[in-house]
């Protein structure tokens, strides 16, 4: 059994024993750089609706709030803490500097729009509220993109696994494909855009070569 399938398997006991206050933890977690996969944890909790043990509303509140705390608590770490907080703590939870450089890049070419496209985007939807902190993003502006991005996928994702009932855990295993291949699409996207920055700024130091020149020989007479 994979470390993903473990964590599953966690998640969906503790949820079934604690029910909403269990829910709103693990979707804070989510987004505080835990490995909590929120493609488990909330079509689970829509299936136990489809049940009747949980109700639709509630577990909406629940888990958006809980998305709104773990990504406040990140941003706050990214204001305070700066990097040297983030990968101390971070080194606890699976975050390393390549996942940290990939997010700060991201968040500085998009600006905060960020904030609200990562929420529907693997690994870096755990991480995207510390470069906000760090890039000193208006509080009142990361709050609002925060609690629209998490509710749109809290609320997806739930309904999907009421919609399937019994058979909510293939959305888990199709949202697994379907992650990877939109990580690989970011990673390539961000690794072209490193590249073409590179050559841009190579190419500007070669265009200031003749200027230099020039001007040497403008002085020199």
């Amino acid at each position: 059994m994979s470390v993903f399938e473990q964590i599953t398997q966690w998640c969906t006991h503790v949820i079934e024993v604690g029910g909403y206050p269990v829910l709103f933890g693990l979707m804070a977690l989510e987004s505080m750089i835990a490995p909590i996969p929120s493609e488990a944890v909330m079509p689970f909790a829509g299936f136990l609706a489809y049940e009747g043990k949980m109700s639709m509303w509630l577990i909406m509140v629940s888990a958006t709030i809980g998305s709104i705390v773990g990504s406040t608590l990140s941003y706050w770490m990214g204001l305070y803490g700066g990097r040297p907080l983030v990968l101390k703590v971070g080194k606890y939870l699976f975050l390393n500097v390549h996942h940290l450089d990939a997010t700060e890049r991201f968040f500085n070419k998009y600006g905060t729009w960020t904030v609200f496209i990562c929420r529907f985007i693997p690994v870096v939807r755990h991480f995207i509220s510390i470069p906000a902190g760090m890039g000193r993003m208006p509080t009142g502006v990361f709050l609002i993109y925060t609690a629209i991005g998490a509710t749109m996928w809290n609320m997806f994702l739930a309904w999907a696994g009421f919609k399937l009932k019994e058979n909510w855990e293939s959305l888990r295993d199709y949202f697994h494909y379907v992650d990877m291949v939109i990580l690989v699409a970011a990673i390539v996207f961000i690794v072209g855009y490193i590249i073409g920055q590179i050559k841009h700024h190579r190419d500007e130091k070669l265009r200031q070569v003749p200027d230099d020149i020039d001007s040497r020989n403008n002085n020199g007479k």
